[in-house]
């Protein structure tokens, strides 16, 4: 089963699926849906769209140079298999998927600070903002005029429940 990249978003493509579009000068495009066929012919670029892996790329969101991707390229040639090599190959992936966690949950942190300064920020200046509204409980003591009024509101019955007529 042979699976293809898309030109234009960089997903996976499967088997009996996708558009496949040909140039005069014998260029083969692939496309995993229309979506991304009727975006190359309106000449856009992938690296300005953000849905597309060349935007995430170019931009930090996903980890580009990380050298455990590079385990699952496929080989196009026979493998002879030796019991020893294959037992160390096991014992290799294991250690591989620990590595790439690492390096996945530290990328995450790294994209994730910038975020936390800049909600910090934001919460600053709205505080900033808002401080006239913000009053110390000693100043609502000492000044009860500061407080919002309160409405009570008082309710007359026409005749007692004892007396009521059934």
């Amino acid at each position: 089963m042979r699976l293809e990249k898309c030109w234009f978003c960089s997903s996976t493509i499967y088997p009996g699926h996708g558009i496949q579009f040909v140039r005069n000068d014998a260029k083969i495009f692939r496309f995993c849906r229309s979506k991304c066929h009727k975006n190359f012919k309106m000449k856009r670029n992938p690296r300005k769209l953000r849905w597309t892996k060349a935007y995430r790329r170019l931009h930090g969101k996903d980890m580009t140079q990380d050298t455990t991707f590079e385990f699952e390229r496929k080989r196009n040639r026979p493998e002879r298999y030796d019991r020893n090599v294959t037992e160390e190959t096991l014992k290799a992936i294991k250690k591989i998927d620990k590595i790439r966690v690492a390096r996945d949950a530290r990328h995450h942190a790294m994209r994730m600070k910038g975020k936390k300064a800049i909600e910090r920020q934001a919460a600053k200046k709205e505080l900033e903002q808002g401080i006239p509204l913000v009053k110390a409980p000693l100043a609502l003591k000492e000044d009860p005029s500061l407080t919002l009024p309160k409405n009570k509101v008082m309710v007359h019955l026409s005749q007692p429940e004892d007396q009521m007529v059934e």
